[in-house]
């Protein structure tokens, strides 16, 4: 049985961990944000020491089939696509690997045509001599796919459900494989059972009501851990940021979630599952990172970039539009123009700065905390 099939009833007869983890939502039933933060520090203490893994994500392809409304790679938007060849997701990854970073996040949008079959495995199969860490957030899979990529050397897949409120995720999903919402929110048992060892999930908050969202997520977060417990879990809440096509953007106050309502939502994770891995990436505010980085937080990306060929300028000799699934050329090439990125970053430090800034607060960066040796033998 998937989490699909026991979804519905899940959020209409919660658990007694959901049922704690509401009451620690709620401002007079949780108690005061400062003790809550705190007992999430011990906690995090406790499991993770005083450690903070850093990543960076490798766009490889802005193209996707699906039409998103909250996406800047939506099938429909008029933006600059490229897809990287293999030898320029090398040079992307030798120039991350230079920067310190060995956790590496491959990031495609959904296009079988332009990330056909077989294109991620030459990529991982490019960059992992040198990377040994190698996470994929792509379009889902099947089963025996998955297989196939853990074969080639990745072991981290990441999914992230956008939004658990099934009607509004059927408004903002018009086309593409992505309208099917049972699908995608059964794709980490999927990459369970395809062997990855890392599973990340998520939801994209400001979508729909943030404490809906953030109950759902811990009902996933909870089957994940009874149904898939030899793999890590790690888990996200991105907030919406400015994107192509939307670059005014602004929240939504009725689906907004605050920033001490983020907080508390770190904390009220970590009480519960004390061994999840708790990311936050780079769409969060610098000042926020920072005040958030000892209270229960240990993934952070730093020095991201949204765009293929975002870090080196690799792909921009190849820009072109796509209209209705075929290849547009551009008319009147200045020279200048690069790949369209998903959404703008808000915190645009290097990942020196982040790493100087963990070390002022007691933490020790981490660039590398898996290598495939460690399975020899078994």
């Amino acid at each position: 049985m998937a989490f699909s099939d026991v979804f519905p009833e899940l959020m209409r007869t919660p658990t007694p961990l959901m049922r704690r983890f509401a009451a620690l939502l709620d401002e007079t039933r949780g108690g005061p944000l400062e003790a809550l933060a705190l007992r999430s520090q011990q906690t995090t203490r406790r499991h993770f020491g005083r450690t903070m893994r850093l990543f960076a994500p490798l766009y490889v392809s802005n193209e996707c089939v699906n039409n998103c409304s909250y996406c800047g790679f939506s099938r429909d938007a008029g933006i600059l696509r490229t897809t990287l060849t293999v030898d320029q997701v090398r040079r992307e990854a030798e120039h991350l690997h230079g920067l310190g970073f060995r956790n590496i996040l491959l990031v495609a949008g959904e296009h079988p045509k332009f990330v056909s079959e077989g294109y991620l495995q030459d990529c991982i199969d490019a960059i992992k001599p040198f990377i040994p860490t190698i996470g994929i957030e792509v379009g889902p899979m099947e089963d025996e796919q998955y297989t196939e990529i853990v074969h080639h050397g990745a072991e981290g897949l990441v999914v992230y459900q956008e939004t658990y409120d099934r009607p509004i995720y059927q408004t903002l999903h018009t086309a593409g494989p992505k309208k099917n919402f049972d699908w995608r929110l059964d794709c980490p048992e999927r990459a369970y059972a395809g062997g990855f060892r890392r599973i990340g999930i998520g939801a994209l908050f400001g979508l729909a009501d943030w404490k809906q969202e953030a109950l759902a997520l811990c009902a996933h977060l909870e089957y994940l851990y009874k149904h898939c417990w030899k793999a890590q879990l790690t888990v996200s809440f991105p907030r919406m940021r400015p994107y192509a096509g939307n670059y005014e953007y602004t929240p939504d106050p009725a689906l907004f979630l605050p920033d001490k309502a983020f907080v508390r939502l770190i904390c009220a994770f970590r009480l519960l599952f004390p061994q999840v891995g708790i990311v936050v990436s780079t769409r969060e505010p610098a000042s926020l990172r920072d005040a958030i980085a000892t209270l229960g937080v240990t993934h952070m990306s730093a020095g991201a970039r949204t765009e293929p060929g975002g870090y080196t300028g690799a792909g921009s000799d190849d820009l072109h539009l796509t209209v209705k699934g075929r290849r547009v050329e551009l008319q009147g090439k200045s020279g200048c123009e690069k790949a369209t990125e998903q959404f703008r970053i808000s915190d645009t430090r290097g990942p020196a700065e982040i790493a100087a800034m963990l070390r002022g607060q007691n933490l020790d960066p981490v660039w590398k905390d898996w290598d495939e040796v460690l399975l020899a033998g078994t």
